[in-house]
């Protein structure tokens, strides 16, 4: 199915089922989730001609199951030679022998996963035997938080830092009534390892706050729907609910009624929906209510939700996104990147079991270039989730191609305390946490907006169940799977890994140089400001004056922000002479001819890399274009006219940068070329 015919079918077209629908398959197991997969097999069958009968060619079971077909008992018992540990609830087993290819799963949700794995596998599937394979998810959470608004909000109107239209959830203050795209959305997210949503935004306002209570119907409802395809709700709540709309005269969370209204309510949300998966949080935040305002912390704030969710065994998540957003840009000493490991580092230790510290992946706010947040290894005794943004809210809005699989593998991979200590997905696994997108989807045909764009919340989805995977093998399944049905895949795939791959670091070179943000329209967020948000209460984030640039991050001259990261890191960073070139302004402010590790000078590289990524635009651009007859022409015609917005502000971020440093620095481009 196209765009043309309704909604575009993302990594889920019927030819991605063309393997399993052809072949002759086995599904044991029961339950709802057993039943999805009876039904996907089914389907795929009556399309590419498949049977249900004996010799299997495919068999799906539970590994619990009695009896199993030969070949999988088989399976079973390499696999407990090969691994000796439990598959897991949502964890399976993949093997071929003796010309039958054999899945066994821990549990019901694992049984859906391995089917939509042996759909990305496609006729490899099916090829030469292979050994029992363990495949298991690296984190129990894996969430996309939604940031639809109930209403539609003044400013921010009915999905906040939405780019793909309208609420798949919501419309003008009341439910769609759109199930089924729903329903296909939990299909998608199954498909690529996520198992849980949250369906309001975190900014909980009046409406939204009465989906807990009044409007809880509306939740189940969507609830529901994606439960067959094992995606478990999650709901945004506001802190001070007890007070509006629960009628009480406070919100303090060590209020005996408090603390009993957030038990009847939370017993109530469980009542309607069995698997509720829990509460997010954002409290003292960017002017949200918190416990600040009863002379308490966040620990205390916490573990009263905690409290209340965990009979039902449900977690809380509070965004650790905590900082003072009425600064004086004045005061150097202010900086905004310390606040969050200043407030919640005291409290490592103090939250309940069932609290996860949810985590931005840097220390400031989804930039395209940031340090990772010290915060992650500063809070061992801590259940810790990492929140990354797949709406690309300050990577060109899905207007630009910016895959980002490539920076949330570098943040994942990254390890805080040097060479011998875990990763960042370590910590995240070893804390029980979990990681967090915020979603980037919406109601338009394309799912995404851009039609590009939906391979960032199919790798969000992957790299959460399997940090390590590699970013340009997950962009090869996207490919495969999205553009099954092309005439010339292998042609497609080399363009599409040519615009894709390093479209990151394009966005990078066009944007903000080494480790500078912020420098985009207020309040919107879409194309250049150099200086919008400079003299600001928000926070400053480049201080170029006429002698230099960058923001002295040092403890020796700084704010400080250096100090908390361990070593390594803490000295790497502190030294002018260590710290990487991608992040130098970022920690220092350094003059304008300072030289760069390449032999180029700070200012000369800001020309060049702003030169070079509009150069690489047109580039991607003119590759997009030679794809005319190969991809389906509505989607060719979308990305077309984005590709032409993308080329339009990619001059205009160069030519904007460009000017204000040659005015700050007075210093002309080494290579002549005109600057506006």
């Amino acid at each position: 199915m196209t765009a043309r015919q309704g909604v575009h079918p993302a990594w889920l077209p019927p030819e991605a089922f063309r393997a399993i629908g052809s072949r002759r398959t086995i599904v044991l197991g029961d339950g709802p989730l057993a039943g999805t997969v009876r039904d996907e097999v089914a389907e795929a069958r009556a399309r590419y001609g498949g049977a249900g009968g004996p010799p299997y060619d495919l068999v799906l079971a539970l590994a619990a199951t009695r009896p199993l077909p030969a070949a999988a008992e088989a399976v079973l018992a390499e696999s407990a030679r090969r691994s000796g540990g439990p598959i897991g609830d949502e964890g399976f087993v993949l093997a071929r022998r003796d010309g039958v290819t054999v899945l066994l799963a821990g549990g019901p949700a694992g049984l859906l996963y391995g089917l939509f794995h042996v759909v990305r596998l496609g006729e490899r599937a099916f090829g030469a035997a292979f050994p029992a394979e363990h495949h298991r998810p690296a984190t129990r959470l894996r969430v996309l938080d939604h940031w639809d608004n109930v209403d539609v909000h003044p400013v921010m109107g009915q999905v906040e830092r939405g780019y793909a239209g309208g609420s798949i959830f919501w419309r003008d203050g009341a439910p769609r009534g759109d199930l089924a795209r729903v329903r296909a959305y939990g299909r998608l997210l199954a498909a690529c390892g996520v198992n849980a949503v949250t369906v309001n935004n975190v900014n909980v306002h009046a409406t939204e706050a009465r989906l807990l209570t009044e409007r809880l119907g509306d939740v189940a409802a969507i609830a529901d729907t994606l439960r067959p395809y094992g995606v478990r709700v999650h709901l945004a709540v506001g802190f001070s609910s007890p007070v509006d709309p629960g009628g009480l005269p406070t919100a303090d969370p060590l209020d005996d009624d408090v603390r009993e209204w957030w038990a009847g309510a939370t017993e109530r949300v469980y009542g309607m929906i069995p698997d509720f998966g829990g509460y997010l949080v954002k409290a003292d935040s960017e002017g949200r209510p918190g416990p600040f305002a009863y002379g308490r912390g966040h620990a205390e704030g916490a573990n009263m939700l905690a409290e209340a969710l965990e009979p039902f065994g449900g977690v809380v998540r509070w965004r650790a996104f905590v900082y003072d957003h009425r600064q004086d840009w004045r005061d150097r000493s202010t900086d905004r990147a310390r606040a969050a490991y200043d407030h919640f580092v005291p409290l490592d230790g103090r939250f309940r079991d069932n609290v996860i510290l949810q985590v931005k992946h840097g220390p400031m706010d989804f930039q395209a270039r940031e340090p990772v947040s010290p915060l992650i290894a500063a809070m061992p005794a801590t259940r810790l989730a990492v929140e990354f943004q797949v709406t690309q809210e300050y990577t060109g809005q899905q207007r630009h191609v910016c895959h980002l699989a490539p920076m949330w593998s570098e943040v994942l991979g990254f390890r805080p305390s040097g060479p011998g200590g875990p990763d960042v997905a370590g910590i995240v696994a070893g804390a029980d946490g979990g990681l967090a997108g915020v979603s980037n989807v919406g109601d338009d045909a394309y799912w995404t907006g851009h039609p590009l764009a939906q391979a960032n919340l199919y790798a969000f989805g992957r790299l959460a169940w399997a940090p390590g995977a590699d970013p340009g093998a997950i962009l090869d399944e996207w490919i495969g799977l999205t553009f099954a049905a092309a005439g010339d895949l292998e042609r497609l795939r080399r363009t599409l890994h040519a615009i894709m791959d390093g479209s990151w670091r394009t966005y990078e070179r066009y944007t903000a140089p080494l480790g500078v943000g912020f420098m985009v329209s207020p309040g919107h967020h879409y194309g250049p400001h150099v200086d919008g948000y400079e003299y600001s209460p928000w926070g400053t984030y480049h201080h170029a004056d006429r002698d230099g640039v960058g923001v002295d991050r040092t403890r020796a001259t700084g704010t400080g922000f250096t100090g908390q990261y361990p070593p390594p890191w803490s000295e790497v960073y502190e030294s002018l002479e260590r710290c990487p070139d991608e992040l130098l302004l970022f920690f220092h402010h350094v003059p304008y001819g300072h030289v760069l590790r390449g032999g180029s000078t700070v200012v000369q590289h800001i020309y060049d890399t702003h030169f070079a990524g509009v150069e690489e635009v047109a580039a991607a651009r003119s590759r997009w274009e030679g794809l005319a007859g190969v991809v389906d022409p509505d989607l060719h015609a979308r990305v077309t006219a984005l590709f032409d917005e993308q080329f339009r502000c990619a001059t205009e971020w160069r030519d904007q940068v460009n000017a204000y440093f040659f005015r700050k620095s007075g210093v002309p481009d080494a290579r002549g070329r005109p600057i506006p």
